[in-house]
């Protein structure tokens, strides 16, 4: 389940990294336009050359330029904190992003490595109101495996539609992150937070799991 959660989480159209010339590559006007476009980019990578779990560097390239620029990822960990993000100040609000973000990107990075040439993706009709400002786009991503229900949920900012939170089998990231955060945050507090991400992301950056 945890693996197939962040495959998918790959194919998100998710503070970018990249150029802002990369990023206005996109049309981020319509919230299932951003997700096929940016899911399609990743897919025509793999399909174009296989990827080799060793080869860090063009993992991380294609993370940081076609998925990174289209994350809310302060958003996200607002959300993911719930109450407690009010309490932390605001250079710990600062690298509770940094830290959040530097740990999904991980994530992403070994996801990417999984993906298979042969990854199909389909999008039901969807209907969405100019004064809408917040939207869920649902995809069916599918093998030769039973099909898997991914939904992303985005909302309307001055730059375009941004997704923040996902659900693959009934899980939605943020909620998945807002109960662990809040049990490390009442144990710890936030600075004890920070500790775990730091310590999770040097194990991750050394290979280990």
């Amino acid at each position: 389940m945890r693996s197939l959660f962040f495959v998918a989480a790959l194919f998100c159209s998710l503070f970018a990294f990249s150029t802002a010339a990369s990023a206005q590559a996109v049309d981020s006007s319509d919230p299932q336009l951003l997700v096929k476009t940016v899911t399609q980019k990743v897919l025509d990578e793999v399909h174009s050359r296989a990827i080799d779990p060793q080869d860090i560097p063009r993992i991380m390239n294609i993370v940081n330029r076609d998925i990174l620029p289209y994350i809310d990822f302060e958003h996200t960990t607002q959300l993911a904190l719930a109450r407690y993000w009010r309490t932390a100040t605001p250079a710990q609000q600062q690298e509770l992003v940094q830290q959040f973000k530097m740990l999904l990107v991980h994530l992403y990075s070994g996801a990417l490595a999984q993906l298979r040439p042969d990854q199909q993706i389909e999008y039901p009709p969807m209907r969405i109101a100019p004064t809408d400002t917040d939207a869920v786009v649902r995809t069916i991503a599918s093998t030769n495996a039973q099909p898997v229900e991914i939904d992303y949920r985005l909302h309307k900012t001055p730059q375009g539609w941004r997704v923040y939170d996902l659900n693959v089998m009934g899980a939605w990231l943020v909620q998945t992150y807002r109960q662990q955060f809040g049990e490390t945050i009442q144990q710890s507090g936030i600075d004890g937070l920070l500790r775990f991400l730091t310590d999770r992301n040097q194990q991750l950056a050394s290979g280990k799991q």
